[in-house]
């Protein structure tokens, strides 16, 4: 039996009306893009390329992530800011090459819709990044709210993003769900008092184990996560 099937569904104290996901590693694989990104800086500086399946568990983590692995540099080194203005630029002309939804996600918000159920997105990345992938994927005039990580003045950990999110899509966080494949985005559900999925199908990133996270449930396939919420 699988984890979403064996696992117990939370109460959610009145019925829900909204999921709110991350984009990243949860509705969207854009590890190819940042990856390649990354990969035109080492090539411009006569480096080899590196394998996509050897960056893509850092991509939750977004310039830091990519620059940490490329070049061994973190934020506090002085050529950081440098090297995330250049990643920045040369993601953004290569946004949507190669990211595309996760096998499983358009039948996913197909069936949420048919449901009567609002859908949300709440990403760390920049509105200069989420605004035009999820316009460009068809996602954002779907949507419910599309929250970037600049549209407040926070980010995930922090709940106000979240928050953000059932105001506009005009639901009380006790009845959205929000569903992520990083810590952070967890952490943050439970601050915005909302209930939580860890998608194992996402890039997890190289810290706790997502047993350890504290979600109310593992969701290892889109139609997992379906059948849990229908149940």
């Amino acid at each position: 039996m699988s984890a979403v099937m064996a696992m117990n569904k939370p109460a959610l104290g009145s019925a829900l009306r909204a999921v709110l996901f991350d984009l990243d590693g949860t509705l969207v694989d854009s590890a190819p893009d940042l990856a390649g990104a990354t990969n035109e800086m080492l090539l411009a500086r006569g480096l080899p390329a590196l394998p996509v399946d050897y960056l893509r568990p850092m991509v939750g983590a977004g310039a830091r992530g990519m620059m940490g692995l490329a070049f061994q540099c973190t934020p506090q080194d002085p050529r950081f800011e440098a090297l995330k203005a250049e990643f920045f630029d040369r993601y953004e002309l290569r946004l949507l090459q190669q990211t595309q939804a996760f096998a499983g996600v358009p039948e996913l918000l197909d069936a949420l819709e048919a449901d009567g159920l609002a859908w949300g997105i709440v990403t760390n990345k920049s509105e200069r990044f989420a605004l035009p992938l999820t316009a460009g994927l068809g996602l954002a005039v779907r949507a419910a709210a599309v929250i970037g990580g600049d549209t407040t003045p926070h980010t995930k950990p922090h709940p106000a993003p979240l928050l953000e999110a059932a105001r506009r899509a005009g639901v009380a966080p006790e009845h959205c769900i929000y569903v992520g494949d990083d810590h952070r985005d967890i952490l943050a559900g439970r601050a915005a008092g909302m209930q939580t999925v860890a998608v194992s199908w996402g890039y997890l990133g190289q810290g706790e184990a997502i047993e350890d996270w504290g979600a109310d449930l593992i969701a290892h396939t889109p139609a997992e996560l379906l059948r849990w919420l229908r149940a």
